[in-house]
């Protein structure tokens, strides 16, 4: 586990049409150097075709090529999705979109039934804060051009073998300068909407885009509350058993927030949990990972006890909080919560991110940190009559959502409707 500072009493601190199931041969050499190629230049290259692959394994070079652009969402990376595949034992469907002998797109789906309807969304997206898909830069000319929704309709009696229903649900249309190649799919504005700070090398240059004079002064008066027991550490827990151990700690800090709140635990089954457990097993580099844990633990009379966590993920110059919990039991004054979110930032100015991502959900807490609101939408595509019945429901719903949080009276309703109580759930409670 690495210590970044210690503060005790007194110190501050991714034509003709191809189809092909259970594809095992692995890429070509040239496959992997095309896709390579592909980022380099945005001229389309000609008409689109489909392989559909039920392994990940055979495809990983060309994978982790595409995967390379700053761009693209890691939860569509190798390693986010190996580990959701290996701790859920589902059905997994890869889309490859090639073109001229290349790969210029990967969409890793999860297949899901619910009575006779089959609905293929990617993978993990309940616990992913932005899709992207991933595709080269060439792929999104042949999406402009309307060949990408050329070739879907030509595959549409193929796919509908596979699911009814594609639902590609928080994508930006927009993200970092790059119309999404998605965008001419029908769908609509999701409830949601996420939230970033853009970061600089120097830490007061990035608090200068907020009340920075309010920020230091709050944070100040944390660590003074947190001497008063003693001090702190700020820790970063490197992929082994302290890791192990402090996910743990979050478990558990988290399932007795949700209790409190009288929600239900989305961290609760065993899958999930072991989904996580992979992610922060993977080795880290500065600019690479896809789960790395930050906590606050205290120091002199509660020597050990961690009383605020922070799931974060980085690809590129790009961070995400994936999580946070806290523990009120032990200085509850001193906001641990908000006070680990400003040791992050620093420490993300100094390895030289560009953006700090809060992920989705509007509460007061990212507001108060963020300057930017990315629209996230969720798009479809029907490969039967029932999927467009489905993306018809779909769209019923989502809208419904939308309106409700807007409607904050109503949304305390329903707030409390969920949670079985009398009384409105707590103000930052963390539901969608």
């Amino acid at each position: 586990m690495l210590v970044l500072r210690q503060y005790g009493r007194g110190q501050r601190a991714h034509g003709p049409l191809a189809m092909q199931l259970h594809f095992q041969t692995a890429p070509s050499e040239q496959a992997f150097t095309g896709a390579a190629d592909a980022s380099q230049g945005s001229a389309a290259p000609g008409p689109l075709s489909f392989r559909l692959h039920e392994r990940m394994e055979p495809l990983e070079a060309a994978w982790r090529a595409l995967e390379a652009e700053n761009g693209l969402s890691l939860h569509q990376g190798y390693d986010w999705c190996r580990a959701w595949t290996e701790s859920h034992g589902g059905r997994i469907l890869v889309v490859e979109g090639v073109c001229a002998g290349r790969t210029h797109l990967l969409l890793p789906l999860d297949v899901t039934r619910l009575g006779p309807l089959r609905t293929a969304r990617l993978l993990a997206s309940d616990f992913s804060n932005i899709n992207t898909g991933l595709h080269t830069p060439a792929f999104r000319s042949l999406a402009a051009s309307g060949e990408f929704g050329k070739a879907l309709r030509q595959a549409r009696g193929l796919f509908a073998r596979h699911f009814d229903l594609l639902l590609l649900d928080k994508v930006p249309l927009a993200w970092r300068g790059q119309q999404s190649p998605f965008s001419a799919l029908a769908g609509l504005r999701n409830q949601n909407a996420s939230f970033q700070l853009p970061i600089f090398a120097d830490f007061d240059e990035t608090l200068a885009q907020l009340n920075a004079k309010r920020r230091r002064k709050k944070f100040r008066a944390s660590e003074r509350r947190i001497a008063a027991v003693g001090g702190y550490e700020h820790i970063v827990a490197e992929p082994g058993a302290e890791a192990v151990a402090l996910l743990e700690t979050f478990f558990r800090q988290k399932a007795a927030r949700f209790e409190a709140m009288g929600l239900p635990d989305a961290f609760r089954s065993e899958e999930t949990r072991n989904f996580f457990r992979a992610l922060v097993a993977v080795p880290h580099t500065r600019e690479t990972y896809p789960l790395r844990l930050h906590a606050v633990r205290l120091k002199g009379e509660h020597e050990g006890h961690i009383v605020a966590i922070a799931g974060m993920s980085r690809k590129g110059d790009h961070a995400i909080c994936q999580f946070g919990s806290i523990d009120e039991t032990v200085a509850a004054d001193a906001s641990p919560g908000e006070m680990l979110f400003f040791l992050i930032i620093r420490q993300l100015c100094e390895d030289r991110a560009r953006l700090f991502d809060f992920g989705i959900g509007d509460q007061p807490y990212k507001r108060s940190w963020c300057t930017l609101e990315t629209a996230q939408h969720d798009l479809f595509w029907a490969a039967s009559t029932a999927g467009q019945a489905a993306a018809a429901l779909h769209r019923m719903k989502t809208g419904a959502k939308r309106l409700i949080k807007q409607n904050a009276a109503v949304y305390s309703f329903v707030q409390r409707l969920r949670s079985g109580r009398q009384q409105p759930a707590p103000a930052d409670a963390e539901t969608d």
